[in-house]
């Protein structure tokens, strides 16, 4: 199994020979804007400085190009403007190829896949699917500790040949995310991890408090810190959260730098 770190939750990642696209948020450097720039300011976040960086805070560590060449399946976990690119009309992933089969959450999120002209748009099961020798499986996700900001998920890959794979999307630690852990064991677990934060919502996604809570669940465990750097409302970069993970102890984990490839 391969990975390559995108760009946020952005993940390329290569299992049982096939190659999975996730969370294809591919437009340019500071193009969705600020959240002063969303109509109506939906979303507060605690620090009003923060309010007004442009997002995403950094380019693609490549070509759009040459991130989808070789894709063979995307997967999307919910539709929030910094999983999938959304245009204004509410129509979603216009750079990617409308051919290549998309797997979601629910039906909300699958009808606007097939209004964007997704021709193969497939609602991701709580049973596991079996596609080309692996299984994919949606993993229950909490997307807030005060009001989940909508709905979301995780997904499992399981393969006799190659590690489990535990995407847990957006989520914050919750009893789900430590059934989850419990029950299939994975190998790797790939964590969202800048706490992201609103005011109505609280910490939208983990900090290092939940990566030591996934940490002390599975030791045995190889973590992949992802979600970094590029969001307004983070309250971790990967230089905070490498040192306050120092001092939990917690220390077997990977954290790519953007466009890095990982193999396990």
């Amino acid at each position: 199994m391969d990975i390559q770190q995108i760009r946020n939750a952005t993940l390329k990642i290569v299992y049982q020979g096939k190659t999975f696209l996730i969370d294809p948020w591919l437009c340019g450097k500071g193009s969705f804007g600020s959240f002063e720039d969303i109509p109506g300011k939906p979303y507060m976040i605690p620090d009003p400085v923060k309010m007004e960086i442009a997002m995403p805070i950094y380019g693609l560590p490549r070509t759009p190009q040459e991130i989808l060449n070789g894709v063979d399946y995307y997967i999307v976990t919910h539709i929030h403007p910094d999983h999938v690119d959304i245009a204004a009309d509410g129509t979603v992933g216009q750079p990617l190829d409308k051919s290549i089969p998309v797997f979601v959450q629910n039906e909300q999120d699958a009808a606007i896949f097939e209004k964007s002209g997704f021709q193969d748009v497939q609602v991701l099961s709580k049973s596991p699917l079996t596609l080309d020798g692996l299984t994919l499986q949606h993993m229950p996700a909490r997307h807030g500790t005060i009001v989940p900001c909508g709905d979301a998920m995780g997904v499992l890959f399981q393969s006799a040949d190659e590690p489990t794979l535990y995407v847990a999307g957006d989520t914050v630690w919750y009893p789900e995310v430590e059934n989850t852990l419990k029950t299939y064991r994975p190998d790797v677990v790939a964590l969202n991890a800048c706490a992201a934060e609103t005011v109505d919502n609280g910490r939208l996604i983990m900090g290092d408090e939940d990566v030591a809570c996934v940490a002390k669940t599975v030791p045995q465990s190889q973590l992949l810190l992802t979600h970094l750097d590029n969001v307004a409302h983070a309250s971790l970069t990967r230089y905070t959260l490498r040192s306050r993970l120092m001092a939990r102890g917690v220390d077997h984990y990977i954290m790519p730098d953007d466009g890095e490839w990982v193999s396990f």
